[in-house]
């Protein structure tokens, strides 16, 4: 199990940590990203999976930093163990800040959106302005600002010089009703002493090991283990109900091209339809 999220109790905390170096190198080579977009790209993800593991089955996330820096939106997309995600412009590049990718200029001021799609219910959005850019902090803000959910999230993707990705992964802490200021000074405190968490990922720490250094101190409960992998929602079936909810007019239009193509934001995947297939729409919907 290369890929990997475990979730952890302890003394009335919740702490989830991964590693998803893998399944973040397949998105971030799929869409070409430069060092910069798969920087945040793989933070993205690597949150969106953290969130996702608290939600019920067949229920999903998106995160959107819609912000102005050169990235433009970078969005990520979760459904239990399965995660998705782009960035508007993969190609962005920035100098280095401080010695490291400067995600939070690649980001860029705006906002936050996180969608929530229960079930059995009308998918519910909140917001935040961006802090810093950086993903990690400005999904820990949008957590106790939005939800009124103390937290506590660390996202990291380390890049080489050649642009692969070396490590990438996460972890999240919030605390349940009940947890005692004891544990949470507890935490803070091993929460600032420890390393970077790609620093922990790259010297062959695993998800375990990283929930044992934040949980120093305490006694921990490992409640389940499970792979994480990249996945897209799309197939032809859904894009071809994605048409049928077009307005006759740009159907019809559609008819008169040799080809028509639709493109998957997420996985880049290319859905043609000739324009028979187009006039088959356009018959359904008169009828």
């Amino acid at each position: 199990m290369k890929d990997y999220l475990v979730k952890a109790t302890a003394e009335g905390a919740r702490i989830y940590a991964l590693t998803s170096t893998e399944l973040t190198a397949e998105v971030c080579r799929n869409h070409g990203c430069s060092h910069l977009a798969s920087a945040a790209l793989g933070r993205a993800m690597n949150g969106a999976l953290l969130l996702a593991a608290m939600m019920k089955e067949e229920e999903r996330i998106t995160l959107r930093f819609a912000g102005d820096g050169p990235l433009g939106s970078v969005v990520a997309d979760a459904e239990g163990n399965k995660v998705r995600g782009y960035v508007d412009n993969p190609n962005a590049f920035l100098p280095l800040k401080n010695g490291k990718l400067d995600v939070g200029g690649g980001v860029g001021q705006g906002n936050l959106v996180v969608t929530r799609f229960l079930a059995n219910a009308e998918p519910f959005n909140g917001y935040c302005e961006i802090t810093d850019g950086e993903i990690a902090s400005d999904l820990t803000n949008y957590l106790y600002t939005s939800e009124q959910t103390p937290s506590s999230v660390a996202l990291g993707v380390l890049v080489n010089p050649e642009g692969s990705i070396v490590a990438s992964g996460g972890w999240f802490i919030q605390a349940m009703p009940g947890c005692s200021k004891e544990v949470l000074t507890t935490l803070e405190n091993n929460v600032l002493t420890m390393p970077y968490v790609t620093e922990l990922l790259n010297s062959d720490h695993t998800p375990e090991a990283i929930i044992g250094i934040i949980t120093k101190g305490l006694q921990v409960d490992i409640k389940e283990k499970e792979p994480v992998e990249f996945a897209c929602r799309c197939n032809r079936e859904r894009v071809r109900g994605m048409l049928m909810g077009l307005p006759q007019e740009d159907l019809i239009e559609m008819e008169e091209d040799t080809t028509s193509e639709i493109h998957c934001q997420f996985c880049n995947k290319l859905y043609q339809f000739t324009p028979e297939e187009i006039g088959r729409i356009v018959d359904e919907k008169n009828a």
